[in-house]
């Protein structure tokens, strides 16, 4: 799609079969602006991935439905422009993603892209957006959430710029790294004390693709990621997991090389699978690794599952990744529950993100 900008084009991304046909030179050139653009906002390379690790989470499937643009401003690769539309009956999200190279920022591109994923939404009966951005630290005034937890700096451009097109922040994430390389005399000891605590729950561990007996288990409670974590005012549709889609969850990572490793603890005398905690690396491994869902089921909270949990994948993550410098994990800011366990085994803060939303009229 051409708009008015000189030179500007939003071309809608084909998400190839393989990373090495020659249909997937615009997918790889996607990748390689994500990249550069993480590194320059973080200053590191922990959110690096290759093309071929990413294409998976591409993939079209039943349960989402991903659209995508590649930004040139001529021919130029220059940025990338998401609209995820969950495909829950009467949902009313879209989750958007806009970034862009650091040299093209202030011409309006962003604005423009706005434009259009906001079309799009409405035409697929959307009338509440949400994005995250991280926020480096500056000086200066400062936005605070309606949760009082947290705060980014107002004049950072991200938050300048959802300011600007009508988004509010509504929460604030904690980004936060584990170091692999120090002690892990804290963790063993937390694990004991945890141990104790859950006297009616053993530890139950695999590596994706999950084991035919844990899978109606496991997709119960990755179903209730989007209904019992903290969300503020943020919108998410309950969504409905069953083995179909964890199979496809799962194979986001296999089929790529990449090793996903879930520790979950389970009810000793009903067998209910109760707590979870999952840790990713890519097919490098001597890459940063990442910590994605981790919950414990309201009804089971109070027995330091979250705690046991943790501390046990931790410890068997140094025979999976033992070249892994750290583990890089996202938590709400009001979320002091799971902050405590964090910082107790030694996670500590190296970035905040804002969620921010936009209720179209």
């Amino acid at each position: 799609m051409n708009l008015t900008l000189t030179g500007l084009e939003f071309r809608p991304l084909n998400v190839p079969s393989t990373i090495d046909g020659d249909d997937a030179a615009d997918f790889r050139a996607m990748v390689d602006v994500r990249n550069v653009i993480y590194r320059d906002i973080s200053g590191h390379d922990d959110h690096f991935i290759t093309a071929a690790e990413l294409l998976p989470h591409y993939s079209p499937n039943d349960y989402e439905r991903r659209l995508s643009w590649l930004v040139l401003v001529d021919d130029r690769p220059v940025g990338r422009v998401g609209l995820d539309l969950p495909i829950e009956d009467d949902s009313k999200v879209a989750f958007v993603l806009i970034e862009l190279l650091r040299d093209v920022w202030g011409q309006g591109i962003g604005t423009a892209a706005l434009q259009l994923v906001e079309k799009v939404a409405r035409e697929n009966g959307r009338s509440v957006l949400q994005s995250w951005a991280e926020h480096p630290d500056g000086p200066g005034r400062r936005l605070e959430p309606p949760t009082g937890f947290g705060s980014i700096p107002a004049d950072d451009h991200a938050a300048r710029w959802f300011v600007a097109n009508g988004f509010t922040l509504e929460q604030i994430e904690r980004n936060s790294a584990f170091d692999l390389r120090g002690s892990f005399e804290g963790v063993q000891k937390l694990l004991e004390h945890a141990r104790a605590a859950s006297a009616g729950y053993r530890v139950v561990q695999w590596f994706a693709p999950t084991p035919p007996e844990f899978v109606e288990g496991y997709a119960w409670m990755k179903s209730r990621m989007v209904t019992d974590a903290p969300a503020a005012a943020l919108e998410f549709d309950e969504e409905t997991w069953d083995a179909g889609r964890i199979a496809i969850h799962d194979a986001r990572y296999t089929s790529a090389g990449r090793t996903l490793h879930v520790t979950a603890a389970q009810h000793i005398e009903t067998g209910e699978l109760c707590a979870f905690n999952e840790l990713v690396v890519g097919v490098d491994k001597t890459e940063a690794s990442h910590q994605e869902d981790t919950l414990v089921l309201k009804a089971h909270r109070g027995h330091k599952l979250g705690m046991l949990v943790k501390c046990e994948n931790l410890l068997a993550w140094r025979d999976v990744a033992p070249e892994s410098p750290r583990v890089i994990t996202y938590n709400a800011e009001e979320n002091r529950p799971m902050l405590d366990i964090n910082e107790a085994i030694g996670f500590v803060p190296i970035a905040y993100n804002g969620a921010w939303k936009k209720v179209l009229p």
